[in-house]
């Protein structure tokens, strides 16, 4: 029975942008061999200029706390991508091994978007797995390849023993009002983009019959959804 795979999902609001109502959010996967996996680590301790619009709440060092575990027993961060509301506490956890889709990690090394934040993310190649599209990480735990909003943007499914298949679209689509077949928005350059990662996702969800899909930026949805301590099994 050492076989890792996914037994609890831990959901950790750990910032805002208060004029939106917007929650900053981080996820832990906790598999039956004992394995750590947190999925992005929040907002950086201090806000650089252009982040002014977030704020720090109870941050994700402090809630892995609450459940007894220290930034050390942290084996795996999947990155979703390098926004600084995702990354920004990336350089926190001595041991972890960062998993992100090589494109976005390629794009992130010239792109001023991320130039910020590097400090968190721009972690020792060794340290660093790359991966290239759909990826099975572990039985029930896969990557999904959804650029869009970023290139290189990956969403995750956790696929749970209770609860069933769980969904985290990350920014591919932040809002639950968001994910509908014919978005369209003719001012965003990435639009088409944005459009057929939500295709990919919506498919997932039919196919899969996926019951539960946690919208990370979704402030009403995230009311109702359990927070560490508590946890979907």
């Amino acid at each position: 029975m050492n076989q890792h795979t996914p037994q609890r999902l831990y959901l950790m609001q750990v910032g805002d942008m208060p004029e939106y109502q917007i929650p900053i959010v981080c996820y832990l996967v906790q598999t039956s061999a004992g394995q750590n996996i947190l999925i992005d680590t929040g907002l950086p301790e201090l806000m650089p200029e252009e982040a002014a619009d977030f704020a720090n709440g109870q941050d994700v060092i402090t809630q892995l706390s609450r459940i007894g575990l220290q930034p050390a027993d942290i084996d795996t961060i999947i990155s979703t991508h390098y926004d600084i509301d995702h990354a920004g506490r990336h350089a926190h956890f001595p041991n972890a091994q960062y998993i992100v889709q090589r494109a976005h990690h390629l794009d992130a090394q010239s792109n001023p978007r991320f130039a910020a934040n590097r400090g968190q993310w721009e972690q020792p190649i060794e340290r660093i797995r790359l991966v290239d599209g759909d990826t099975e990480l572990l039985p029930g735990l896969e990557l999904i390849e959804t650029s869009g909003h970023v290139a290189g943007h990956q969403s995750v499914l956790v696929r749970l023993p209770q609860t069933g298949a769980v969904l985290l679209p990350i920014d591919a689509v932040p809002f639950s009002a968001d994910f509908i077949r014919d978005k369209a928005d003719p001012e965003n350059p990435d639009a088409a983009a944005i459009q057929a990662s939500t295709i990919k996702l919506l498919d997932l969800v039919e196919q899969e019959q996926i019951k539960l899909v946690i919208f990370g930026h979704d402030h009403q949805q995230w009311q109702a959804l359990k927070t560490l301590p508590d946890f979907y099994a």
